[in-house]
Parts: C-alpha cells; structure tokens; sequence
C-alpha cells in the first residue's frame, strides 16, 4: 500500500505527464475500485469493468483537480460512486434480473466446507439484491470495504445521520432477506 506521501507523488508526477506514475496508482487502487463496483452491480464482472475503466478515464482526466484533502483511494470511489449511480439513473429500466447469479453457484465443490461457503456466499449477493442502491453501496463500503463513517460520508455525500440511519434499516433487511434463506 502507497503511503499518502508516495501517492502524492506518483499524482504529482501524473499532472505533470508522466503516464506511468498513472499506470501505478491504477495497479494499487483498480482491484479495490473494481471489487467495490462489483458488490454495487451485483456480480456484473462485465459492467463493473465497464464502470472501472470509467472511473480511472475520469479520475485521469481531473486528476489536477484532486487537492488531496482526503486519501486519493476515497477520491477514486467517489468517482466510482458517481459513476454507478449515472450509470443506474441511465437504465433503470434494465435492472438485474431476479435470481440473479454471478456464477459462484455453478462451480463444483470438493468439499462440504467449500460448498457450505458458496452457499453463504450466493445468499449474501441475493440479500444484496434486495436493498436499494444507496443502502447497497453504504453495506458495500463499510463492511466489505471497512471504511469508516467519516469517509462513507466524503464518498457518498450523505451527512453522517443519514449514512449510519440507512445503515442501520440496509442491516436489519439484510438480516431479514438472510433469516428467510434459512427456512
């Protein structure tokens, strides 16, 4: 992991036109960008590339406007945050259909642990499926992502209530869409 130092740095050289200062702040943040607006699209490998590739286009060409008042990784998921929530209000007609399935549950398991794992884990990406898209991204960014309030907020640009309000109902629905799998 860069430190904030280093990450100055490489952007610093970025403005200043040096592509492969670029190339290293993509290897370092594209897996956590691209896992964030995975969990958001629920499991659409294919558009959360599409929305990554976006990110990192958008995030290059403003990059003279990052003033590094928060960490260079949360500027990046605020692009990429903006960039689903376009990309959602563009086709809401063209939602996810229900049931939807990333593949996990196609794999052959060798082992009851392994299969007991896929299980959980296609139960998760359905409960998931049942939130909206702002309590999805609020779960996705704290719990998967282990972000604190305070940069969800920067992210998302909900006040702190509001962010830890939805939290709280996206929790309780979860548990809820989980409890009902179980019967």
């Amino acid at each position: 992991m860069l430190s904030k130092i280093e990450e100055i740095s490489l952007i610093a050289k970025c403005v200043a036109g040096d592509d492969r200062a670029f190339e290293k702040l993509v290897n370092e943040h594209g897996p956590a960008v691209r896992n964030f607006l995975f969990r958001l699209t629920l499991g659409d490998a294919a558009l959360a590339d599409d929305l990554a590739q976006e990110t990192f286009l958008k995030a290059y060409s403003g990059l003279h406007l990052f003033h590094a008042l928060s960490r260079f990784r949360t500027w990046l998921f605020t692009i990429a945050y903006n960039e689903f929530v376009s990309y959602m209000r563009r086709n809401r007609e063209e939602r996810l259909p229900d049931g939807f399935d990333n593949g996990i549950g196609q794999r052959e398991n060798s082992s009851e642990k392994e299969s007991l794992h896929t299980e959980l884990r296609h139960d998760i990406q359905q409960a998931l499926a049942a939130l909206s898209d702002t309590e999805r991204t609020l779960i996705t960014l704290f719990y998967f992502d282990d972000l604190p309030i305070k940069e969800i907020c920067k992210i998302t640009a909900l006040p702190s209530g509001t962010v830890k309000s939805y939290l709280s109902r996206a929790k309780n629905k979860l548990a809820k869409e989980l409890e009902s799998y179980e019967k």
